[in-house]
């Protein structure tokens, strides 16, 4: 697609202001695209395709879609149609570049004197109370 070409056809939001966005703001997550000018915001046709060129942006490969505004439309008319995205890859996504790898959160490990206590058992059951 050229820098022109609306990647968001909602709200009219070309491929190069989201180029810039994500340049200028380096988003940690895809979603906050969608604080340039709420593209993803409107019919979700875009959705996957801003998650796509989120991640060219956090990979360092060149964002860009490989696919015409024409054949762009069309397929977003067929998804408005049907309400969905097509049970085929979507042109324009591929190749995708993988996700870096995460490393998960550490888990922290409480001291002895900070362990929650342990579950009521049998024998912190109290007696029946007599009437």
């Amino acid at each position: 697609m050229h820098p022109d070409d609306h990647v968001c056809l909602c709200f009219h939001v070309p491929l190069g202001k989201i180029r810039a966005f994500v340049a200028r703001e380096n988003p940690p997550v895809a979603s906050l695209i969608s604080e340039c000018l709420g593209a993803g915001t409107g019919c979700g046709w875009c959705v996957p395709f801003l998650k796509h060129l989120h991640r060219c942006h956090a990979t360092g490969a060149a964002v860009d879609l490989a696919i015409s505004p024409e054949a762009y439309a069309r397929d977003r008319l067929t998804y408005q149609r049907a309400g969905r995205h097509p049970a085929q890859p979507t042109a324009g996504l591929d190749p995708a570049p993988p996700a870096p790898p995460t490393t998960p959160p550490a888990t922290a490990t409480l001291s002895p004197e900070r362990q929650p206590p342990p579950p009521p058992g049998p024998a912190d059951e109290l007696p029946p109370q007599s009437l």
